[in-house]
């Protein structure tokens, strides 16, 4: 029998594989009912559930964040706490897992200041033990991830604020070139460290559209972007070619599927049923790409019955039916998800498995 992560790098590639894997995020009341349901005040979702892969840390070789004090003076508060790449994040009570962005370069006029600004490195100094992490792992018989979602165009406009960037771009700003190249360096830096440590898939990601649109045009995409993100994974797969290229983006994002293919993307999630079909996206692109999520949490998962949970992962692991679909919840399971829909969603995939073998 194959192992978690024998079989997840077979669905992934398109090859035969033996069972349907199952993967999600928690919110913190969804982590807090688990614990509640299983007594257990230490349970972890992931190993509670089976999940096939693990992501591995990696940390700045400076970790503290003090150096951007400067960049939020005026509006530091109680409430307020500073990333590594030195974004502001306002919390409330009432807030959850979501905070209000403080962009730190929002208010920059000249290359100068972004040629200034202190991003993190990120090097082997800093992570010396990373391929021990990696193999500890792979060990178990579970896949090795290196997550680094807002990978070029994200990262940056958490930085310098996305209206700014958007329109450093359309007008041609020198300072969009030297933020994109800079962040684009940094990003190239964690992940080459992550390939050469070994990791089994690299987790990319910039939302790049919107409910039913895209978020820039294709041309400013293609411009921008798109370059920068083809030279990375470029770089990665000439480091280690059998590595797996996640690329994360929410939203209507089909004018972009052939550049992401184009730029070396293996599999794209999450394909949110709300804003894609994706019986159309699978037949259009399954020879050329593996998918991972299509289940929405706008939707079934919060609203639906545990019957329609199960209707809508067996639906697409049907339309899947030449492989590589990971199905799995498009996004993080809010408080809305009954814990029923959870286990229905589980359940689904573990009796599709059995269906047929």
């Amino acid at each position: 029998m194959m192992t978690q992560r024998e079989n997840l790098l077979a669905l992934l590639r398109r090859q035969p594989y033996e069972f349907q894997p199952v993967e999600f995020v928690f919110c913190p009341h969804l982590q807090d009912v688990l614990r509640e349901k299983t007594g257990d005040p230490n349970a972890d979702y992931r190993e509670y559930f089976g999940f096939p892969w693990r992501d591995i840390p990696l940390v700045p070789d400076d970790p503290t964040t003090d150096r951007f004090l400067p960049y939020h003076a005026h509006r530091m508060n109680d409430r307020v706490t500073i990333d590594e790449w030195g974004v502001g994040h306002e919390s409330t009570p009432s807030s959850m897992h979501m905070t209000k962005m403080l962009c730190p370069l929002d208010s920059a006029e000249d290359v100068e200041e972004i040629e200034n600004y202190p991003l993190p490195v990120y090097t082997e100094k800093g992570n010396p033990d990373l391929a021990e992490k990696v193999k500890a792992v792979q060990a178990r018989g579970l896949a090795a991830v290196g997550n680094m979602q807002m990978t070029i165009w994200e990262q940056s406009w958490y930085i310098r604020g996305m209206e700014n960037l958007m329109m450093d771009m359309m007008s041609d700003d020198p300072m969009a070139t030297v933020l994109l190249d800079r962040i684009t360096e940094m990003s190239l830096s964690r992940a080459l460290l992550y390939a050469r440590a070994g990791v089994d898939i690299l987790y990319l990601g910039d939302d790049i559209g919107m409910q039913h649109t895209i978020m820039m045009s294709t041309e400013l995409y293609r411009t921008w972007i798109k370059p920068r993100l083809t030279r990375l994974i470029q770089a990665v797969k000439a480091e280690r070619p059998d590595i797996l290229v996640f690329y994360h983006s929410c939203g209507f994002i089909e004018p972009f599927i052939d550049d992401l293919i184009d730029a070396g993307v293996d599999v794209l999630n999450p394909i949110q049923s709300e804003c894609m079909d994706f019986a159309e996206i699978y037949e259009k692109y399954h020879d050329r790409l593996s998918f991972h999520g299509t289940i929405g949490t706008q939707t079934v998962m919060p609203f639906g019955t545990p019957e329609e949970v199960r209707q809508a992962v067996w639906h697409n692991l049907e339309v899947a039916k030449d492989g590589g679909l990971f199905v799995t919840p498009t996004h993080m399971l809010e408080p809305e998800v009954p814990w029923e829909n959870v286990l229905a969603y589980v359940q689904a995939c573990r009796d599709y498995q059995v269906k047929n073998r």
